[in-house]
C-alpha cells in the first residue's frame, strides 16, 4: 500500500517552515526550486517568474533578452512576469539582486503539463510494459522532467522541503517517472513539435480531497468538522488529537450495527470477544483464523506497559510498528494518534500527565480494505521511548477483535494520502501560478463506491486547480481502467459508479476531455502496464480539447442518447471513426437494460449504422441502460480505428409524438 508522511513533532515543524518567508541565507536562491537547469516555461502566455531576496531587494529577470524589474516585499518574496514568448531556446533565466545572482541554464520554451493522480499515474516507467527496451531507447532532449517530493502538510506550502529538479528524458532519468505522462509527451510531440515540460505530483493510494485545497472543500461542504480539526492541528497537534478522538469515537457508537456501550479504546471494556493474537503479529490473513483469512476491514488491537512512577512522570512517545493500513490508536482511554500508509512505523507524543504508574492500556484500531493487514511484528517493535532515552516494550501478549461492518471510519484529516487538502497543500500549492499548457488526472480508484459524490468533488478539484493556474486550463481525465473478473449477471459496481461520475463530468466542461481506459485494464493487477496505449489515448484527446484538432474524434464512440422505438430501445452515438463494430461476437455485448426497481438484464443488442439497437422482454418495464457496469466487465463496443466506446448509464426517453 502507500507510502504516509508523519505531520508532528519534527515533520510537522518543518512543514509549517515554509508557509511564510522569514530569514534569508545569503547563499540561498534568488529563484524558486522550480526555476533551475533543463526547467520548461510555458510558451505564448505571460510567464510568471518568482523567488525571494533580501526585504525590499530591487531584483531583476533577464530572458531571451527581456529585463523585468520588481522589487521584493517586507518577507522577503518578490515576483515579476515576462512576455509572452514563442516555443524555442535553449535560453538562460538571470536573476539579480544587489550582490546576488542566479543563472539557471538551458530553458526552453514550450508546453507544460501537470500530471497528478494516485498509483496509476505515479507508476514509473520500469514497472510498464516492455520497460528494457523502452528505458534503453528514451533518449528524448526536448521532454523535461520534474519530480514534485511526496509531502503532506497540514497548510498550504510556499516550496518543497527537499531537492529538485528538472531533468532532460534519457535512459537514467525516464526509469522512475511517471510513464503515463511520459508517454504521453513522447506521443503528443509527433503531432505537437515543441518542448515538453512534465510536472508529476502524483502519490499511490490518494483520495481526491487530499489534492484538494481547503477552502474550495469548505465552499462544497459535508466537511467542515473534519476542516476545522485540519486547521487546530497546525498549532496545536495535541488537541486536535483529542476532538478527532471524540469525532471518531462518535461514530463508532452511532454507526449502522453498533452496540450500545460497546467502547473498546476504553481501559475498562470488558475483556469478553477479545482473543490472543500471535506473538508475531503480522498480516492477519496469515493467523490461520478462517474470518480472517480474507477479510478486508478493522480489527481491534490491545496491549498494556507497565510503569514505574518515575516512568509514568516522565514525556514519552508511543511507538508502534507499521499498520496496513489506516491506525485510529488510544492510550488509556485517549486518542493519541491516527495515520494512513502501510509501510511507516508510527510515532506519537503522547500528552503530559497521560501514563500513570502501574499497567497502561494501549489499544490500536486498524482498518484494512486491500489485500494484507494487521499490526506489523515483532512485538518487541511496539514501546514507549522516554525522552530520557529509555525504552520500555509493551507487553508481548496482544489480544484482538473483529469489527465487522460495511462502513469505513472516518479519516483523520491530516493523513498524507488519506487527509483533506494534505497533497494540495505539500505538492499542488508550492507549484504557485506556474504557466501550464495543461493538467492529466488519474485518480479515483481510493474512492470508488462513491459515484454520486464523487463527481461533485472532481468539479471542486477542477474549479480549485483552475483559480491556480487559469480559468480554462485544460482537464484530462483519465476513465478508470477495467479491474476484476468479468460477472456473469449484472452487477452493481462502485467501479462502474465512479466511472459514470468521471464521464458526466467531463462532458459538461467544454475544456475538459476523457481518455477512455476499460479495455486497457487487467484483471488481476490494479495496475495494468500498458502505459503506452494510454499516453496515445491522452495525446489524441489533448490534441481534440488543447490543440483544436476538431476532426479528430478524442476518445471514440460517445453515447449521445437512449430512446424507445417500435423495434426496440434505439442508442445512438457520436465520436465514431470509421463505423461501429464489435470484437469477438456477432453482436455488441455489455448492454443492460434496467427498471425502476434496480433490477437489470442483459439486452440482446444489434448495430444499424452508428445506432446500437437493444431488443428483449423486459423492453416495457425499462427506464434506464446500461453498458459496461461492472468493476471488470466484458464489453466489445468499438469503431473501426480500434477506439472502444465507454461505460455509461443513461435514462430512456421516448419520442414525442407528432399532433
Amino acid at each position: 500500500m502507500s507510502r504516509a508522511i508523519t505531520l508532528a513533532g519534527k515533520t510537522l515543524a518543518l512543514a509549517l517552515l515554509f508557509i511564510g518567508g522569514g530569514a534569508r541565507a545569503q547563499d540561498a536562491p534568488l529563484l524558486h526550486a522550480l526555476f533551475q537547469d533543463h526547467a520548461v516555461l510555458q510558451r505564448e502566455r505571460p510567464i510568471p517568474v518568482w523567488g525571494t531576496a533580501d526585504a525590499g531587494a530591487t531584483v531583476s529577470v533577464t530572458l531571451a533578452r527581456e529585463t523585468v524589474t520588481t522589487q521584493a516585499g517586507t518577507d522577503g518574496r518578490w515576483r515579476a512576469t515576462l512576455r509572452p514568448a514563442a516555443a524555442g531556446g535553449p535560453y538562460e533565466l538571470v536573476a539579480r539582486a544587489g550582490q546576488a545572482m542566479q543563472v539557471v541554464r538551458d530553458v526552453m520554451i514550450g508546453d507544460v503539463w501537470l500530471c497528478s493522480g494516485q498509483s496509476n499515474m505515479e507508476l514509473p516507467v520500469w514497472r510498464a510494459l516492455d520497460a528494457s527496451s523502452e528505458i534503453a531507447s528514451a533518449s528524448h532532449p526536448r521532454i523535461r522532467l520534474f519530480t514534485v517530493p511526496q509531502v503532506a502538510a497540514v497548510m498550504p506550502q510556499a516550496t518543497f522541503p527537499s531537492a529538485t529538479a528538472w531533468k532532460v528524458a534519457s535512459p537514467e532519468t525516464v526509469r522512475d517517472f511517471s510513464a503515463a505522462c511520459f508517454y504521453f509527451a513522447r506521443e503528443l510531440q509527433k503531432t505537437v513539435d515543441v518542448p515538453m515540460g512534465l510536472i508529476q505530483a502524483a502519490w499511490g493510494g490518494s483520495r481526491i480531497e487530499a489534492w484538494t485545497g481547503a477552502d474550495a472543500l469548505r465552499a462544497g461542504g459535508g466537511a467542515e468538522e473534519a476542516l476545522d480539526v485540519l486547521a487546530l492541528y497546525a498549532h496545536d497537534p495535541a488537541a486536535a488529537l483529542a476532538q478527532w478522538g471524540r469525532h471518531w469515537e462518535r461514530w463508532w457508537t452511532t454507526r449502522p450495527g453498533a452496540v450500545a456501550g460497546d467502547r473498546p479504546w476504553r481501559s475498562d471494556a470488558p475483556d469478553a470477544g477479545w482473543r490472543e493474537a500471535p506473538a508475531s503479529l503480522g498480516a492477519w490473513e496469515r493467523w490461520g483464523v478462517p474470518a480472517l483469512a480474507d477479510y478486508n476491514g478493522m480489527v481491534w488491537y490491545r496491549a498494556q506497559v507497565t510503569l514505574t512512577a518515575a516512568q509514568a512522570a516522565t514525556s514519552a512517545t508511543l511507538e508502534l510498528a507499521p499498520a496496513d493500513e489506516t491506525d485510529m490508536t488510544w492510550v488509556n482511554g485517549r486518542a493519541v494518534g491516527s495515520e494512513y500508509g502501510a509501510g511507516e512505523p508510527r510515532h506519537y507524543r503522547l500528552p503530559p500527565g497521560l501514563l500513570k504508574a502501574g499497567a497502561n492500556t494501549v489499544v490500536v484500531n486498524v482498518l484494512d480494505t486491500y489485500r494484507d493487514g494487521g499490526l506489523a511484528g515483532p512485538a518487541s517493535a511496539h514501546a514507549l521511548r522516554f525522552d530520557d532515552g529509555t525504552r520500555v516494550a509493551l507487553d508481548a501478549s496482544w489480544r484482538y477483535k473483529l469489527a465487522p461492518g460495511d462502513d469505513a471510519p472516518p479519516g483523520a484529516p491530516w493523513q498524507a494520502a488519506n487527509g483533506l487538502s494534505t497533497l494540495y497543500n505539500g505538492m499542488i500549492a508550492p507549484l504557485g501560478d506556474y504557466g501550464l499548457r495543461g493538467m492529466l488526472w488519474y485518480q479515483g480508484e481510493s474512492n470508488t463506491g462513491e459515484g454520486a459524490a464523487y463527481a461533485a468533488r472532481l468539479r471542486t478539484l477542477r474549479d480549485d486547480w483552475r483559480r491556480q493556474f487559469g480559468s480554462r486550463m485544460p482537464l484530462l481525465v483519465v476513465q478508470l481502467a477495467g479491474y476484476g473478473m468479468p460477472p456473469s449477471a449484472p452487477v452493481d459496481s462502485g467501479w462502474a459508479e465512479l466511472r459514470e461520475a468521471q464521464r458526466q463530468v467531463v462532458a459538461e466542461d467544454a475544456h475538459s476531455g476523457l481518455v477512455v481506459a476499460i479495455d486497457i485494464g487487467d484483471a488481476y493487477d490494479i495496475h495494468p502496464p500498458n502505459k503506452q496505449e494510454l499516453g496515445r489515448r491522452l495525446a489524441r484527446v489533448a490534441r481534440h480539447v488543447v490543440y483544436g484538432e476538431r476532426a479528430l474524434a478524442p476518445s471514440g464512440p460517445v453515447v449521445h442518447e437512449a430512446t424507445r422505438a417500435a423495434d426496440g430501445v434505439r442508442v445512438a452515438f457520436g465520436g465514431v471513426t470509421g463505423a461501429l463494430t464489435t470484437t469477438g461476437a456477432n453482436g455488441p455485448i455489455g448492454f443492460e437494460l434496467c427498471d425502476a426497481q434496480a433490477r437489470c438484464r442483459y439486452a440482446d443488442a444489434t448495430l444499424e449504422g452508428n445506432t446500437v439497437v437493444l431488443r428483449g422482454a423486459d423492453l416495457v418495464d425499462a427506464t434506464r441502460v446500461r453498458y459496461c457496469w461492472a468493476d471488470g466487465p466484458v464489453c466489445t463496443l468499438r469503431d473501426t480505428a480500434g477506439l472502444p466506446a465507454g461505460p455509461f448509464e443513461l435514462s430512456l426517453t421516448t419520442p414525442e409524438v407528432p399532433r
